[in-house]
């Protein structure tokens, strides 16, 4: 499969649209924020202190059509199949945390260019209050940012992340996706995302599948997969792709030709600028280290709407916490 480099700038730009109105918080583990002190401009503004789950929710009408602007009285939100009472809701345009997570192994060779015009329009559609990084991965996973730079809206340097070395080596994407949903959980912005370029095959990752599909579940990031492998060929892993997309609320993406390439990064840009943040306190309130499984129900008269958020979180543990608390202790 070829691929253009002016179809990929041409996608990319789309993304120029995040626009600035920061929610600022530290984030916690597995999914749970900080409870909302106040409201700035329809804004939720964050306090640490009781934990809140926040969800980030896109909305479809049919397979791709984003709806914006629905209220929040049009929302359900159930946890473990009991309805929760919403505590705040936006669906404002806000600032976000992004990684492009690039595939720079091997069988990549014949993809630079697609890649080196995806880093381009990606950089240049950021805006100052955007914190954006990117990480090159091969049997290394490796931050393309200089030391000491955890986030930039620079497009010279998440360019220069391209600089210095060529596509080589074997596939850790499993260590790739995980160091960059960590990563995310250093970011101010509360709207983050991961956009995952490669072909889904790994023969060198430390860690496993189900560890990786395991991380992108359990975080506030959103994933979208963009397979780059042959449908022609039997290389590559789109199968493993679309799940890591599915698990995190995500779409996962497999062109075929240019057509597709240019509504699929039109549909990610879509997806980022006109999402929606919803927060809630559990009714179930023990910190006990269950899965707690959640569904986003939205309604509109006369549409049927399908919502795309991650399903779950994993409550924090009170005994774990107890157990370190005593370690650090003796």
């Amino acid at each position: 499969m070829k691929i253009s480099t002016a179809s990929v700038i041409c996608i990319l730009l789309a993304m120029a649209a995040l626009s600035a109105a920061p929610a600022r918080t530290d984030a916690p583990s597995y999914g749970r924020e900080p409870a909302p002190a106040a409201q700035a401009d329809g804004q939720p503004v964050f306090r640490t202190g009781t934990s809140r789950v926040v969800l980030h929710a896109t909305v479809l009408a049919g397979k791709s059509d984003v709806v914006a602007n629905l209220p929040r009285e049009a929302f359900k939100v159930l946890e473990n199949d009991v309805e929760q009472d919403i505590e705040f809701f936006a669906s404002q345009e806000v600032p976000v945390a992004a990684g492009l997570i690039i595939d720079n192994s091997s069988s990549m060779v014949p993809r630079q260019g697609m890649v080196r015009a995806g880093v381009t329009s990606f950089a240049e559609s950021s805006r100052e209050s955007d914190e954006l990084f990117t990480i090159l991965f091969n049997e290394h996973v490796r931050f393309g940012l200089p030391g000491g730079v955890a986030f930039t809206p620079s497009p010279a340097q998440l360019l220069s992340t391209l600089a210095t070395r060529g596509p080589a080596g074997m596939t850790a994407m499993h260590d790739a996706v995980i160091e960059g949903l960590s990563h995310l959980t250093k970011a101010q912005n509360q709207k983050r995302a991961l956009v995952v370029l490669s072909d889904g095959d790994d023969n060198a990752s430390a860690q496993s599948q189900s560890n990786m599909l395991y991380r992108a579940s359990q975080s506030n990031a959103v994933l979208y997969t963009i397979w780059t492998g042959n449908l022609s060929s039997d290389n590559g892993n789109p199968k493993l792709m679309r799940r890591l997309a599915e698990r995190s609320g995500g779409i996962a993406f497999a062109p075929r030709n240019d057509h597709e390439v240019v509504r699929a990064f039109s549909e990610i840009a879509g997806n980022l600028r006109r999402g929606y943040s919803i927060g809630y306190a559990p009714k179930n309130s023990a910190n006990d280290g269950t899965y707690r499984k959640v569904s986003v129900v939205a309604r509109m008269p006369g549409r049927r709407l399908t919502v795309r958020c991650r399903d779950g979180y994993t409550a924090p543990d009170d005994r774990i916490d107890s157990a370190k608390a005593g370690g650090q202790a003796k």
